[in-house]
């Protein structure tokens, strides 16, 4: 069996290495970065000893969906051509999932859609996530889930139950290889300040929403002297723009260049509390026992939350304010939160995967690609 595995950002390289590294074992596998990450992509799976087999360059000037999206099917077209693959593979909700999707359903070529069935039933949060989930899901052949819940939306969307599979997440196999090989162990901080990380990017809070949260951290960081801010910034440039204009000086307040994988872990475990707006992090922080505060109005992986380890706060500040000081001072209600237990599996997810896909010989899948 011939497989193409395509990768376009970061947290895609995260979760797609697991898989690449179980299917590389027992058949060709064809690693394409699509170009919408370049760098940031490529560092986490040099990180996994996987090297990159072909790459599509697509210009910075594609600075918007439309551009990036028309910018990426020829060439995904092109690549799946060259390659004549028996399965594309691609994972979650970018414009990159959506075009791979898309370029396989025009020649013909199965799809498995990895982290399949996320859903917040608004097509406008996330956007565009919700809208290329969905339309990946109109496409794929086989729809790999995280959860019993995606498995129940896939259901409820009328896709043929022979077709879904329930795994687990490979991004907490990611992490799980990662703790193994770093051997991080997380402390909570210095012991003289209790470490908050902070990570926010998404397209619907970039401006005022991460204005306001920046405005959130400097009222926390006056109000507990014992606190300190560490926080990655992304390479958009409106996003850095945000943060350094209203964090640069404050006092124990950290602003950190954009950190390769094994970092970012390194600082999850090491972190008292996490404040995001990362799907990714959402499902480790509760793997790694920490307490995560959702810096969005809805989220699409809602299991963390209806078990207690996470709390959906959106960008308002008082909701920020009250939940923080919540858990800096309520030592109970930080425990319960902490208590750990990962909705998102077990860590084998790939192994799972792996299994369903290389049990379809070629000739079955093409009978499967046609009917």
């Amino acid at each position: 069996m011939r497989i193409l595995c395509v990768v376009g950002t970061r947290p895609e390289a995260i979760k797609l290495a697991p898989l690449i590294l179980e299917l590389v074992r027992q058949s060709p596998v064809t690693t394409l970065c699509s170009g919408q990450h370049t760098t940031l992509a490529r560092q986490p799976l040099e990180w996994f000893g996987i090297k990159v087999d072909e790459e599509i360059s697509i210009g910075p000037e594609r600075n918007t969906l439309a551009t990036l999206t028309s910018a990426l099917l020829p060439p995904m077209e092109q690549m799946i051509v060259k390659h004549k693959p028996d399965v594309v593979i691609a994972q979650g909700d970018t414009t990159t999932t959506l075009a791979t999707a898309l370029s396989a359903f025009y020649l013909h070529v199965p799809f498995a859609h990895i982290e399949a069935g996320l859903r917040t039933g608004d097509l406008s949060a996330p956007f565009p996530e919700e809208f290329n989930r969905v339309a990946a899901s109109k496409i794929a052949r086989w729809h790999f889930c995280p959860t019993q819940r995606a498995v129940t939306n896939l259901r409820a969307e009328g896709v043929d139950p022979s077709r879904i599979f329930l795994t687990g997440n490979t991004g907490v196999d990611a992490l799980r290889l990662t703790l193994a090989k770093t051997k991080a162990a997380g402390s909570g901080g210095d012991h003289k300040h209790r470490r908050i990380l902070l990570t926010a990017h998404r397209r619907e809070n970039q401006g005022e929403r991460i204005e306001t949260i920046c405005r959130a951290v400097v009222a926390i960081v006056h109000e507990f002297e014992d606190v300190e801010f560490v926080i990655p910034v992304h390479p958009s440039p409106t996003v850095r723009a945000s943060f350094e204009r209203l964090l640069s000086g404050i006092e124990r307040v950290r602003l950190l260049p954009p950190l390769n994988y094994q970092r970012l872990v390194a600082e999850m475990a090491e972190a008292y509390l996490i404040l995001t707006d990362s799907g990714g992090i959402q499902e480790e922080a509760p793997y790694l026992k920490k307490p995560v505060l959702v810096l969005r109005d809805v989220t699409e992986r809602p299991e963390a939350v209806e078990a207690g380890v996470a709390r959906i706060v959106g960008t308002k500040l008082p909701a920020i304010l009250d939940a923080v000081r919540e858990l800096l001072t309520d030592a109970a209600s930080y425990a319960r939160m902490a208590s750990g237990g990962s909705p998102y599996g077990d860590g084998y997810a790939s192994a799972r995967i792996a299994s369903v896909l290389l049990q379809r010989s070629d000739a079955r899948l093409a009978r499967e690609a046609i009917g």
